[in-house]
């Protein structure tokens, strides 16, 4: 085999540059591709990408500006890494980049493209996004289900409180994000509590973003795809059955668990019951037509793996970077024992008076966007951005990360944690994380921003509010605030490196505590 395959590497580099290789247009005007570094014969710039890619690219962006271009084996790729070229291609240019370009991750692991996150563009995915927006992220189901994300963060609290000395705070935070969107989706709890079965659960959530941020060279170079030279292809295929095989089970579980309570039409208020109802119903959504189990499975797997661990995640960083500056951690603790007290948790009521905690949570999102390349789009007409010409079929690469980290918009100390950026006359007070200030862009802008951007926030507040509030934290012996590990690990979602594990001390009256009950 081997030899085989030295005896084709020289005719299949004569294919390559006779069919794909296309020289740079020279001259002025919108003819001219954005400049970029040279690539390697075939695989391009592949090779460059390093284990971090995010900050790759943003030294990349020092030298050949805020746009630039790469070259992915046979595709054209560019990258937006500054405020400003973000809002020309994802407010100006959106419509042009609303679609996806084919990947392995969307077809083997997001069954075949039959998810929200990677359908093409068009009459099913809007059915899609709808349905989640009426039925999880609208303003009412939001205000419908504000018990329920309460009622996990006090379990959450109860079990800090009467667990073990040392916590794994991801883990932790993960079990409770899991629960509370799974009781809105589901309608009841997947995990009881943190163990093997939420562990195992946490780790194929973070080898799914894992996988789904490799740049895998078999989707840029067609003839090396049956290779799987890197694996990927086989790791994406074998997380896909242990998901399908959780999946399958969810649903047989709700169909029983209906048919057993016997309730009726007006009584389905979970996602999952209305999704169900719809596929029996044999509704039809238009062009895209009828809902299938399939579509129903993909839903859920984007809704479990986006909608939990980017909260989590970002709670993580958020209490760590509060643990390293213990300033900053006492002035939040202060403005939450004025607003709330101590014989209380924190509610969803509170969370608009909190102006110290929104600064600290948009300066999380900022230091440590959970998503720090965002998802790829595809040009399907070629336009014109900053002087220079985007090809047809060019796929766009946002660099979140490099926005978040420019000088030019956050000022020198811009890889400094400063919330006073977002309070009262800071020069940011006004920046949002909705997608209109490109400076801070961590859910995405435009067309295919997050769905669940809304529900995202709230509870990365709630659970950032109520774990500040209700515990000091200490580290590990041994340990020092200014010497924590702040490493990153990079996949689609900027994970810790090194796990925060800490020690929650509690800081509330006694009948604080006593009070949370399940509901």
């Amino acid at each position: 085999m081997f030899e085989l395959l030295l005896l084709f590497i020289p005719i299949l580099l004569s294919c390559f540059f006779l069919f794909y290789y296309k020289p740079t247009p020279r001259g002025g005007g919108a003819r001219q591709l954005p400049p970029g570094p040279r690539g390697w014969p075939v695989l391009g710039n592949l090779p460059q990408l390093g284990a971090k890619p995010h900050r790759t690219l943003h030294a990349l962006s020092k030298i050949y500006g805020p746009l630039f271009r790469l070259r992915f084996g046979v595709s054209e790729v560019v990258v937006a890494a500054s405020a400003d070229v973000a809002s020309q291609f994802l407010r100006v240019h959106d419509a042009n980049f609303s679609d996806r370009p084919p990947n392995s991750g969307a077809e083997h692991v997001a069954y075949n493209y039959q998810d929200l996150v990677f359908a093409p563009y068009g009459q099913r995915w809007r059915y899609l996004r709808k349905l989640c927006s009426v039925h999880l992220f609208s303003a009412k189901a939001l205000g419908d289900l504000r018990w329920v994300r309460e009622g996990e963060v006090g379990l959450l609290v109860r079990a800090l409180v009467h667990g073990r000395t040392e916590v794994n705070v991801g883990k932790a935070v993960n079990v409770c994000a899991t629960n509370a969107l799974a009781r809105a989706m589901l309608g009841r709890r997947v995990f009881e509590e943190e163990g093997a079965e939420s562990g195992e659960f946490k780790e194929m959530v973070v080898e799914l973003m894992r996988l789904a941020g490799e740049f895998n060279v078999g989707d840029f170079v067609p003839w090396l795809r049956w290779l799987d030279p890197q694996g990927v292809v086989a790791q994406m295929k074998r997380l896909h059955r242990r998901y399908d095989e959780m999946l399958d089970g969810i649903m047989v579980e709700h169909r029983r668990g209906e048919v057993a309570a016997g309730r009726g039409e007006g009584e389905r208020r979970d996602l999952l019951s209305v999704l169900i109802a719809l596929k029996e119903k044999g509704d039809d959504e238009g062009e895209g037509g009828k809902l299938t189990d399939t579509n129903i499975k993909a839903l859920l797997l984007n809704l479990f793996t986006a909608g939990t661990d980017t909260s989590s995640s970002t709670v993580e960083w958020a209490l760590a970077e509060l643990i390293r500056h213990p300033a900053w951690l006492r002035r939040l603790q202060a403005e939450l024992d004025a607003a709330v007290g101590k014989a209380r948790l924190v509610q969803e009521a509170d969370l608009p008076n909190l102006t110290l905690l929104q600064a600290v949570v948009k300066e999380t999102f900022r230091l440590h966007p959970s998503t720090p390349l965002s998802l790829p789009r595809v040009a399907a007409e070629a336009c014109e951005v900053g002087g220079f010409c985007v090809p047809k079929g060019a796929t766009l690469l946002v660099n979140v990360w490099a926005i978040t980290h420019d000088p030019a918009s956050w000022g020198p100390l811009a890889a400094e944690f400063q919330p006073d950026r977002f309070l009262p006359g800071g020069k940011h007070e006004r920046v949002d994380l909705k997608g209109n200030d490109f400076e801070l862009i961590p859910f995405g802008a435009g067309r295919r921003i997050c769905a669940g951007m809304s529900l995202g926030i709230r509870m990365v507040q709630l659970m950032t509010a109520t774990l500040v509030h209700a515990f000091d934290w200490a580290l590990p012996e041994g340990q020092t605030p200014e010497k924590l590990d702040m490493e990153e690990a990079y996949g689609l979602t900027l994970q810790r490196a090194v796990p925060l594990m800490a020690h929650p001390v509690p800081r509330l009256v006694a009948e604080a505590y006593d009070s949370i009950t399940p509901n």
